[in-house]
């Protein structure tokens, strides 16, 4: 294999792919980056056999073939070369070893051999749709911070995406939670989704996700059957497995009863959230509402160190109520809300409140109270 390609492309494009690769691996081939070169470009795969991503990049491709190289090493070295240089990658005779070679420098890498790299074979897929990326980008953004963290409940580490039926209109949803707090998306069912099953995205299929939805001129196209999902966006190509698992019914969380509406400035409540808690140990991090008509006072007890508190103005007039919330999932919510307000529907103290953005009614987050 002999092929030239700008340093530009080949470190967008390993920058897309390296990050599946796992910096500790006991399999050593899982370290490798698979090169292929033929026609007039460079196509290169990395998987950690749950995820696949590959990307081809424009190449002059002097002699076809392929191998596969050390995929950390391979970026922190193109990441390194002076920026517009052209860098030649050319495999040994024997094909034992890959030059990496860019004006004065040379690389020299171990390879190991094509036929060893593992093939995600993706079978076929029972459904298939194009999103805008933007919509896509909404889906995942909006719900990937509730994404659980805790291996034993398996089924709650990723975003789960489903169609359903609101007033007569098919929606495409996504929902994340973790126990504590719940995150709820949804946009217009695209055409091909009707039908499709009730699948888990893992988190770690999300995050790569999310940094690849970046353009928002690509359509995605879609794929998915009940083991595995393949998201295509431009010249890059993501297989995954779902998580095997069965989500929980979320809508029997979602209350529906909350009748006391609190409507207050989305930035000051964030900022005043986070000045408060400041005092607030790392353990509990609760923060109590105390809201009354026309003001909520924040307040953060902590008996190591001491107490604060903050007085805001609001939009409330029903009966008065204390709550308390952990600080950091309050910050959370805040983050993704993209109008000036937020709207709390809340209950009692001991009841799941409800947080609606009111610049996007797509978009709901539940909030499960702490004890102050």
């Amino acid at each position: 294999m002999r092929v030239i390609l700008e340093r530009s492309n080949l470190l967008k494009s390993l920058n897309h792919v390296h990050r599946v690769v796992e910096r500790r691996n006991t399999i050593p081939i899982l370290s490798n980056v698979l090169l292929n070169a033929e026609g007039a470009s460079l196509e290169m795969k990395a998987t950690d056999l749950d995820l696949e991503v590959t990307e081809a990049t424009p190449a002059k491709v002097e002699r076809g073939g392929a191998t596969t190289v050390p995929a950390h090493l391979l970026y922190d070295i193109v990441r390194k070369l002076s920026d517009g240089a052209e860098v030649m990658l050319k495999t040994d005779e024997d094909g034992n070893a890959m030059t990496v070679t860019s004006g004065r420098s040379s690389f020299r890498l171990q390879c190991l051999p094509q036929s060893d790299f593992p093939e995600l074979s993706a079978g076929s897929f029972s459904h298939i749709f194009r999103l805008d990326s933007v919509a896509l980008k909404g889906l995942i953004e909006k719900t990937q911070f509730a994404i659980s963290t805790e291996e034993t409940r398996y089924y709650l580490n990723g975003i789960y995406l489903h169609t359903h039926e609101v007033g007569g209109k098919l929606k495409l949803r996504s929902v994340a939670t973790d126990g504590h707090r719940l995150a709820r998306a949804e946009i217009d069912a695209p055409a091909g989704s009707e039908g499709m099953p009730g699948i888990i995205i893992p988190r770690k299929t999300v995050s790569e996700l999310q940094k690849l939805v970046d353009d928002p001129n690509v359509a995605v196209t879609t794929e998915l059957s009940d083991t595995k999902i393949r998201f295509t966006i431009g010249s890059v190509v993501l297989t995954s497995k779902l998580i095997d698992g069965t989500f929980p019914d979320y809508q029997r969380v979602i209350p529906t009863g909350n009748d006391k509406k609190l409507i207050i400035d989305r930035q000051s409540f964030a900022a005043a959230v986070d000045r408060v808690s400041t005092i607030s140990s790392e353990r509990g991090r609760a923060v109590k509402l105390s809201i009354t008509e026309g003001q909520v006072t924040l307040a953060v007890n902590n008996p190591d160190s001491g107490s604060a508190t903050e007085e805001l103005a609001a939009d409330y007039s029903s009966d008065p109520i204390e709550i308390g919330f952990n600080a950091k999932y309050l910050l959370d919510v805040a983050a993704q809300l993209t109008g000036t307000e937020a709207k709390f529907m809340l209950a009692d103290a001991g009841s799941p409140t409800l947080i609606h953005d009111m610049a996007d009614e797509t978009a709901l987050y539940v909030l499960m109270p702490m004890r102050v």
